[in-house]
């Protein structure tokens, strides 16, 4: 399946809403089942991903002379909204790869806030590949294998872990 295609199958940003995950007394999560080989590939992606300038600095030297002289003029340090996504990204992988303990294949717990990251991942590939100026071009088996583990999230009942009790 080409990316177009897979990157179609998403839910437009501007209409997507999450569900309501508050469940009272426990933690809400998402058990799927996840492959070695599946967690391997995400990492891979993960780690293309994060190599990527989406202010697109590296090719644009008008830009880098107006980032530069912003930080020296103001003091500030450069945005990158994409960072804090990175970091959710690699704490989604480091969950999932602590639940699958090195085994071939288990069961890993997903939460609604590995719901979201997992969405935004997806959303952010799908606006990386579309943007000329920043020449993101993922591997389709791994795009495919972000989109199934994200089907099977959204696809999965919530659970209660951690339980507690009425009389607690």
């Amino acid at each position: 399946m080409s990316l177009e295609q897979v990157f179609a199958r998403l839910p437009n940003p501007s209409s997507h809403a999450f569900p309501d995950y508050s469940l009272p007394r426990g933690d809400p999560v998402l058990p799927i089942a996840v492959t070695h080989e599946e967690l391997s590939t995400l990492l891979a992606l993960y780690e293309r991903f994060r190599a990527v300038d989406p202010t697109g600095i590296d090719s644009n030297p008008m830009l880098e002379a107006a980032t530069t002289f912003m930080q020296q003029s103001f003091g500030i340090p450069q945005y990158r909204p994409d960072e804090q996504l990175a970091d959710d990204i690699a704490a989604l992988l480091n969950d999932f790869s602590d639940d699958l303990g090195g085994r071939q294949l288990g069961v890993v717990d997903a939460t609604p806030d590995h719901h979201r990251t997992l969405y935004f991942f997806l959303v952010s590939c799908r606006g990386y590949h579309a943007a000329p100026h920043v020449r993101f071009e993922p591997d389709e088996t791994a795009v495919e294998t972000l989109y199934d583990v994200y089907q099977r999230v959204v696809e999965q009942d919530v659970y209660l872990k951690h339980p507690a009790s009425v009389l607690e």
